[in-house]
């Protein structure tokens, strides 16, 4: 009857342990089809975004009949506003300006001709190395620029440019990471002697950068950096003007890459939309 008793009760207990294995198997897949299913979403967006971005996204470069070859790139920018308006790197156009060769400036597309269409830069913020350049002629769809005051370390993004020019054609790429650190664009250097004039200049007039763990190239610079959560653009990449001063004490480049906060280009479209009235 003991014997009986016992293996009543032992035979439930297996069947309590097959039942709790059951719930328990049942509430994971549920919750791994759940992640599964927000991971599908999650690349379903990102793929709606990217290739909306790209649309908005053209090279920075030159166009000349006379040279070989006639198309030159400098760099990546996006168009904003009014869809005629462009956001770049300033370095990217300064030394066209210095050539006094700007009428040859040309943004490249693979939805327009070989030879672009011409722009002519309208305003300048060399602080923040950030060019805003117009349209003589036709208008691209605009990026929302958002509020880079918002911005946390953590937060997912991604880029989209021309890491290699014109080499392999018009085919932008898109790199993706999150924001890892929010930073100084420039330390104070331990020596007087390690200090030159541009560092004394920005230390100054100091602001923070972001800095990205995803992997930028030169004709990166002047591509936006996009929230993938919502679209908006938080930065602008920057490869040279940021390197050299977050950098200035390093022998050889870390390569980490660094965006120049949106809301200094908001500030450049204010000031140049004020300066038409």
């Amino acid at each position: 009857m003991i014997k009986t008793s016992f293996a009543c009760h032992q035979h439930s207990l297996f069947g309590l342990l097959r039942a709790a294995t059951r719930v328990i198997l049942f509430v994971f897949f549920i919750n791994g089809t759940q992640i599964w299913a927000k991971g599908s979403n999650f690349e379903d967006r990102l793929v709606v975004l990217i290739e909306s971005v790209k649309s908005s996204v053209v090279a920075i470069g030159t166009y000349n009949l006379k040279q070989t070859p006639k198309q030159n790139y400098y760099g990546t920018g996006f168009i904003v506003g009014d869809g005629k308006l462009i956001i770049t790197c300033a370095h990217t156009i300064l030394t066209l300006e210095e050539e006094k060769r700007t009428k040859q400036l040309r943004i490249f597309h693979r939805a327009l001709q070989p030879q672009g269409l011409k722009v002519i830069p309208v305003a300048t913020d060399e602080q923040h190395d950030l060019i805003l350049l117009r349209l003589e002629a036709g208008e691209f769809p605009p990026l929302k620029l958002g509020d880079s005051s918002k911005v946390r370390e953590g937060h997912a993004v991604a880029f989209t440019g021309y890491p290699v020019g014109l080499v392999f054609g018009l085919n932008p790429a898109t790199n993706s990471g999150i924001i890892s650190t929010i930073t100084p664009i420039v330390l104070p250097s331990p020596t007087a002697r390690a200090i030159k004039k541009e560092i004394i200049a920005t230390l100054r007039q100091p602001y923070d950068v972001l800095q990205i763990d995803a992997t930028a190239y030169p004709g990166n610079s002047g591509s936006p950096v996009f929230r993938i959560s919502t679209g908006e653009v938080v930065g602008i990449l920057n490869k040279v003007f940021v390197k050299s001063k977050k950098e200035h004490l390093l022998k050889d480049p870390s390569g980490i890459s660094y965006a120049i906060p949106s809301n200094f280009a908001r500030s450049l479209i204010a000031a140049h939309r004020r300066g038409q009235k």
